[in-house]
């Protein structure tokens, strides 16, 4: 057959439904007709008959793929159930071995509680008996000393003993009486451990679900301050009273004693953790990489700009910076500045949060929630984010060190 009375297989379908509908003698209302370009173009892709063959043994193999895919995620889907019991398992085991630590706890507490009431109640009880002893004897005397005045004459021939007298009828008070009683010091001291470990243990709890997030944070070496110093692992930052002979980049903050973290925060969410008890004024926080790095003015400034968020402890004040607006935060003896700092990012949300990482305590937290003070309706974050330090200018030359805490698992 020659090669001309081939046609594209479109064209033999459109040419079919021409000639049945013409056919049919009924009116249907047609479309418009494709032009000859667009029927020359799906010809095209219409396999030649030569290349039928090959195309055949394409799909065949791109069949088998997909039923070996399909097979596979078949296997997954029956595998979930599985998996996803036997995490439960191994849960269910973990927080089973803290409810019996605890039990068992809680046991030998209350035994121990228990011992000291018995031996306290065992002297209390030897004591009663004596004093009842000697109630009976004041008793007898005194039953004795009636008899005689009614009939003195009986009494003459049942004298009294001879080492009675009334002084030997007075019992002295011991002292150590008043110590037989329950260690109460003991157990006070005992319920402020136990509160101690359920506050600890609360915090922990709490703490679990943000470690899972754990960031790991170094510091950017072109963005410290010539006096800041960094360890040999870029995770401790050391404010010195001289500057270091390094080359002025332009990405170091020249007048600040500021630093960056070297990797970007810009989806998902993270937490860090930073000891700051070695600092006595401190700056913590987070900042775009366009903070300003030049000068002393509020743009470099960590908090006092649309470029970054800060939690900052100086001359005993505890604050929460944003946009050059502030928070004061309440200092009291039950709730002292923190000795180590939670940083919790949530990007997409644009949520950031400050904890005291010892209590999980929540410092502030800025978010499209809680933004009255600093007039973002939409808090969000824009840029990508870094974290960021500052020391204040020192007083004195004491030792001014910040170390980000290392959170691995």
């Amino acid at each position: 057959m020659a090669e001309e009375d081939f046609r594209p297989l479109s064209e033999e379908i459109s040419s079919f439904c021409l000639v049945t509908e013409a056919r049919s003698g009924t009116q249907v209302t047609q479309p418009f007709p494709r032009s000859p370009k667009l029927i020359r173009r799906a010809g095209a892709n219409s396999p030649k008959p030569s290349e039928l063959p090959v195309w055949l043994d394409d799909l065949k193999k791109e069949r088998k793929r997909t039923e070996s895919h399909l097979e596979s995620i078949k296997k997954r889907q029956a595998n979930l159930n599985t998996s996803s019991e036997a995490m439960k398992q191994q849960v269910q085991e973990c927080f089973e071995e803290l409810h019996m630590a605890l039990h068992e706890d809680e046991k030998a507490v209350l035994d121990m509680i228990e011992q000291d009431r018995r031996e306290t109640g065992s002297k209390l009880n030897r004591l009663l008996q004596d004093w009842n002893q000697h109630l009976s004897l004041l008793q007898k005397h005194i039953s004795a000393i009636h008899a005689a005045q009614q009939s003195p004459a009986e009494s003459m021939k049942q004298p009294f003993p001879e080492d009675f007298t009334l002084t030997s009828c007075r019992k002295k008070l011991d002292p150590a009486e008043e110590e037989i009683k329950m260690n109460e010091e003991r157990i006070h001291k005992l319920m402020k451990v136990l509160r101690n470990i359920s506050k600890d243990l609360k915090a922990q709890l709490q703490r679990k679900s943000l470690l899972l997030d754990s960031f790991n944070v170094a510091i950017d070496k072109q963005s410290c301050h010539k006096q800041i110093k960094l360890t040999s692992d870029g995770r401790g930052l050391c404010l010195s009273s001289e500057d270091r002979c390094i080359p002025n980049e332009p990405l170091r903050f020249d007048q600040l004693f500021c630093a960056l973290g070297s990797v970007a925060i810009t989806s998902g969410q993270h937490y860090w953790e930073v000891d700051v008890r070695c600092c006595p004024s401190w700056a913590v926080g987070v900042a775009y990489g366009s903070l300003q790095r030049r000068g002393r003015d509020k743009g470099a400034k960590l908090g006092r700009n649309r470029c970054s968020w800060s939690l900052e402890f100086q001359n005993g004040h505890l604050m929460a910076w944003h946009n050059d607006r502030h928070v004061a935060l309440p200092i009291t003896a039950a709730r002292a500045a923190p000795n180590r700092v939670g940083v919790f990012v949530k990007y997409q949300k644009g949520r950031l949060v400050f904890y005291d990482a010892e209590t999980m305590r929540t410092l502030q937290e800025f978010s499209a929630v809680q933004t009255a003070v600093f007039e973002r309706a939409h808090h969000q974050f824009t840029e990508p984010l870094y974290p960021a330090f500052r020391f204040f200018s020192p007083k004195d030359k004491g030792h001014y060190h910040i170390e980000i805490c290392d959170l691995s698992l």
